[in-house]
């Protein structure tokens, strides 16, 4: 009993003896390798600025197929995660896991090359955009899940190549970009109806709030140049103001009626106030801006420009660009904030046979402290937690 009893005061005195710095020290994301069929859960210890793979899970059903892993979400709960698979035969499969034992509970089939998607706190439902990469250029959808049944209750119909479904912080609207027509669509997310569909363009609309005018370069980072990437289409060749916006991605601010839309096509960010459903800033970017996230403080919002290997880090207030940073991999993707808005991390997919990596920017001193190595292709991305 003596030895217990004295193990067990040893123990709790080296536990006290090194206490953690602060909450929120360790932060958890999961990020999928597209071309080799994995999703990898990293952690990072922001006290000792080190992250790793925490665990690494095999996704899909068919041993000699890519089945390309794509979109994540978590549930509110956090009990589970969800991935799409965007291979099927011929439809793509939304994947449920437990969080706790990453042991697969569930799936469902939805339409053609599902890509990502969100959980709507008000209605419970999942809402994921069908990109229908490889068919006509024609109007697809948007696939709403019972997550707790995994039975897919309704499809809107949207525009062709609908990308980067998030959920307002209300959880009453949907927006979603359809990059081949370049319009925003909200819908309802109780009815399912489409509610309105604005046109977004390239041009004619106000510029960040300080007047900027997109031809200087950030205050700190320097101005990567790479060739362009044309992966999904998504780059145009018009420059800053062609009539192809290519708008690939979308995120609401999270107190205001503001959505934020990534003009691929035309090198911009615009914010869009969903009041007026109107653009009511542009803000110039570098090449190929894909992913875009507001912090949760709703100070700043993060852009990854996939065609120039680069992460821009704006103000939002101010409308700047505090700093541009190169990204640690070629084809930079996804991008997400931790829930203290401290960190960025951002998956990038490299090229050919380079191994994707995952990039962790701290949103303080606006530089990137830590990268770790994943394999093929790193594209979406989720954040979990942090603790």
């Amino acid at each position: 009993m003596w030895t217990a009893i004295t193990t067990s005061i040893l123990l709790a005195a080296s536990l006290g003896s090194a206490p953690r710095e602060e909450t929120g020290a360790r932060y958890y994301v999961y990020v999928t390798t597209e071309s080799d069929d994995h999703v990898h859960l990293i952690e990072f210890d922001s006290n000792t600025g080190v992250a790793r793979v925490a665990q690494t899970i095999q996704i899909g059903y068919q041993p000699t197929e890519i089945e390309g892993p794509h979109g994540l979400a978590i549930s509110p709960d956090d009990k589970h995660w969800f991935v799409t698979v965007a291979h099927g035969k011929p439809f793509g499969i939304l994947y449920k896991y437990e969080t706790a034992t990453n042991k697969l509970v569930g799936q469902c089939e939805l339409g053609l090359f599902p890509a990502t998607m969100q959980i709507s706190e008000a209605t419970g439902l999942l809402y994921c955009v069908n990109f229908d990469l490889h068919g006509d250029m024609l109007p697809s959808s948007v696939s709403i899940v019972d997550p707790d049944d995994m039975i897919e209750v309704a499809r809107t119909t949207t525009g062709p190549m609908p990308h980067g479904s998030r959920i307002s912080p209300d959880g009453l609207k949907h927006y979603s970009c359809a990059m081949m027509s370049g319009e925003l669509f909200e819908i309802d997310a109780v009815t399912f109806e489409v509610e309105r569909v604005l046109k977004l363009t390239s041009e004619d609309s106000p510029m960040s709030k300080d007047g900027h005018d997109g031809k200087e370069h950030s205050e700190h980072g320097e101005h990567s140049e790479h060739g362009e990437h044309s992966e999904h289409g998504e780059h145009s060749a018009h420059g800053g103001h062609g009539p192809s916006p290519k708008p690939t991605w979308v995120y609401p601010h999270p107190t205001k009626k503001f959505v934020y839309v990534a003009l691929n096509g035309a090198e911009q960010v615009v914010e869009v106030d969903t009041e007026a459903w109107k653009i009511v800033r542009r803000f110039p970017t570098d090449k190929g801006p894909y992913n875009v996230e507001v912090s949760p403080d709703g100070k700043q919002f993060v852009v990854t420009y996939k065609s120039a290997q680069g992460i821009g880090i704006w103000d939002l207030e101010k409308g700047r660009e505090l700093a541009r940073l190169p990204s640690s991999r070629r084809v930079t993707h996804g991008v997400v904030i931790s829930d203290d808005s401290r960190f960025a991390f951002v998956s990038n997919e490299g090229v050919g046979g380079e191994m994707g990596t995952l990039d962790v920017i701290d949103l303080q001193k606006n530089r990137s402290v830590a990268t770790v190595d994943l394999g093929l292709q790193a594209g979406g991305i989720y954040f979990w937690k942090s603790e």
